[in-house]
């Protein structure tokens, strides 16, 4: 109820008006990174329904754009590095737009705007993915199976017996059940999911994510395609040969489909850990990007630690301009950098009523 009422209220006219005040009053600092986080973009009755926690709607996401390109100085990734790594700075008020996962939403709903209004971006992919048409995203599989299943009794689980007669039941035990396979070690989540999967007895759904074709057609107009590792499970919780493959297999996968790519990663599920650290270090990768809310300042940041602003369907327009000023960077020491054992904790743009935050 509260988060209903926060969201309410920060779409009304007098909150744009106070933050409009805020813009007046506020002071950019040094070499201070934005960088806005997005999933997908998609109408809500869009079939398969895309999960609501990680989707903003087409018309949402247009007038953030439109906002950005007017206010803000869009940067490339190459001009984030070129920062971090040669001791160059990034204009004021710098923007980096980023998108996780690879939905082919991306290329029918938000390249389209971007590149229209002459914004770059960079689409980080779990390259496992986009050569073969039946892989899909746990999460996705799991979500779908519980929503379509024909069964109306209780779900055996191991977070209880999870009622499944409404559609609002469902949903209920979609979120409760992602929540608990996040806590797992990956490889039993993932035996886990497709047994649950099986059980509930719903064909899988077809694969939504890019294949390597409209892959390499983005890259060519001009999007940056970049790692989020090969198959996306928490670094944190696979054995460290296993995190080798993921991190130096996607680099090698991007380089054999597009040609030279940039080594930057996003964490998924933002989890990641002093070993994983290192091991990006060694595999040559030079930024990394986390669930961490916040402001950059580039001048302290570490590279393979860099914070970001997840925009959801709750984001609206004034709420998103109140993150993107110079001064919330003095919110960082609220919002821990430091490692994540279980990536964004839950909270932020997701309730109990739509779905506990499960950011990817």
């Amino acid at each position: 109820m509260l988060k209903r009422l926060a969201a309410s209220m920060a779409r009304s006219r007098s909150f744009a008006a106070f933050v409009g005040l805020l813009e007046r009053l506020d002071h950019e600092g040094r070499d201070l990174l934005r960088v806005l986080t997005y999933h997908r973009v998609e109408w809500s009755d869009a079939d398969p329904a895309p999960s609501p926690g990680l989707t903003i709607s087409p018309d949402a996401f247009a007038e953030q754009m439109r906002y950005i390109r007017q206010g803000y100085h869009a940067v490339s990734a190459e001009e984030v590095i070129h920062a971090v790594r040669e001791g160059g700075s990034v204009p004021p008020r710098s923007v980096l737009i980023t998108f996780d996962d690879g939905y082919r939403d991306f290329r029918i709903q938000a390249w389209p705007v971007l590149r229209a209004l002459g914004l770059p971006v960079v689409l980080f992919v779990p390259t496992a993915f986009p050569g073969d048409a039946a892989a899909g995203f746990w999460w996705d599989q799991l979500r779908h199976a519980l929503l379509n299943t024909q069964r109306r009794d209780r779900l055996e689980s191991p977070v209880g017996r999870l009622p499944l007669g409404t559609p609002r039941e469902r949903e209920d035990a979609s979120i409760r059940l992602q929540v608990h396979a996040k806590r797992m070690r990956h490889a039993e989540a993932m035996r886990w999911v497709r047994a649950t999967c099986q059980e509930l007895d719903v064909p899988p759904v077809p694969s939504a994510i890019l294949n390597w074709d409209e892959l390499r057609e983005l890259a060519i107009e001009g999007v940056t395609v970049a790692s989020h590792t090969r198959t996306h499970p928490l670094l944190t919780r696979i054995p460290p040969d296993e995190l080798r493959v993921e991190v130096a297999g996607a680099l090698r996968d991007l380089e054999r489909e597009l040609g030279s790519v940039l080594p930057i990663l996003a964490y998924p599920a933002g989890a990641y850990d002093d070993r994983v650290v290192k091991i990006l270090e060694e595999e040559g990768y030079h930024l990394a990007f986390t669930t961490a809310k916040g402001v950059n300042e580039l001048a302290r940041a570490h590279p393979l630690k860099l914070r970001r602003i997840y925009v959801g369907r709750r984001t609206s327009l004034a709420l998103l301009r109140t993150q993107l000023m110079g001064r919330s960077v003095v919110l960082n020491r609220f919002y821990s950098p430091g490692p994540s054992q279980h990536g964004q904790p839950l909270g932020d743009d997701w309730t109990s009523d739509d779905g506990a935050k499960l950011l990817r």
